[in-house]
């Protein structure tokens, strides 16, 4: 006769698996973006030579603030994420982190980034840190089971992160700021609007009321994107009319603010899905490729 093999199974590590948890808990790619645009901010800000030291740790601060505002943001869900099929593997909804330890969590990472801005920055970038995370998390997020006015509150926080950065070098909010400011700001209202288009079978699940208007996916929602998604063209092209940027990424902004905005006419045409997504991922692109367009620009 012969032996049979024995087939061992590895089994997965269960630190690897807790570490893996509470990194889907911060939802490590937007918080991310959060850092890369408060990064954005501060060096748009510096005068000369970019303080690399300051950079990171303002970075990682505006990490760890977005980690806690999400990780309250899904503590206050909880319960709606386990009605939607998009976020009913996350941490909470399937038992891998506990309400508790997610508290425990949020605190942590909130407390840490706040210290860290107070060391290395000054008490109005602190406050402006600390309006975020309460806009973001106690305002927002009940807003959105009320009605799209959570979109106009959710764009405030969202846009916030390169003014933080500004804020941090200069210590004042000047008209460059609020420029900044107004251009994530403005972005915010397709990006949100496309996500919630194609989101809404799952959204209406938990009761989220984000489309504008009557909040239908028709005609007035697909034009109302379009509008807002055309104001970034003048708005792009105002950090070089002031003085913070020069021409080249003033060609850049206008090229990508062109064929972000012809996305929304096929919106406009078809009303689908597809033509959502389309705009989703576009608003993914726009942001990151003219905030890189302003540094380059500046160097």
């Amino acid at each position: 006769m012969r032996a049979t093999r024995s087939i061992s199974v590895e089994k997965p590590n269960p630190f690897s698996l807790r570490i893996g948890a509470y990194r889907e808990l911060v939802k490590f790619r937007l918080s991310f973006l959060v850092a890369f645009s408060s990064a954005f901010g501060y060096a748009l800000a510096q005068p000369q030579q970019i303080n690399w030291v300051g950079l990171f740790w303002l970075s990682f601060a505006g990490f760890l603030l977005s980690g806690a505002s999400i990780t309250i943001n899904q503590v206050l869900e909880q319960k709606y994420d386990a009605k939607m099929k998009r976020t009913q593997n996350r941490p909470l909804p399937t038992g891998k982190i506990s309400s508790k330890e997610a508290i425990a969590f949020a605190i942590f990472l909130g407390l840490a980034s706040i210290i860290i801005l107070w060391i290395v920055t000054n008490p109005l970038t602190v406050s402006i840190a600390f309006i975020s995370m309460v806009l973001y998390s106690f305002v927002y997020t009940p807003l959105k089971r009320v009605g799209p006015i959570a979109v106009f509150v959710g764009a405030i926080p969202g846009a916030l992160p390169p003014l933080l950065g500004w804020t941090a070098v200069t210590g004042v909010l000047s008209v460059e700021a609020l420029l900044i400011f107004g251009i994530q700001f403005v972005w915010q209202f397709p990006h949100f609007w496309a996500i919630a288009w194609v989101a809404d079978e799952d959204y209406q699940k938990a009761g989220f009321k984000l489309l504008p208007g009557a909040g239908q996916k028709d005609m007035r929602t697909a034009l109302q994107i379009m509008t807002y998604t055309m104001l970034l063209l003048p708005l792009g092209l105002l950090p070089a009319k002031f003085g913070i940027t020069g021409i080249n990424s003033a060609i850049v902004v206008t090229v990508c603010g062109v064929l972000f905005l012809s996305q929304t006419f096929r919106l406009m045409l078809d009303n689908s899905r597809k033509s959502a997504l389309r705009i989703m991922f576009g608003s993914f692109l726009y942001l990151p490729i003219v905030q890189i367009a302003f540094l380059l620009d500046k160097m």
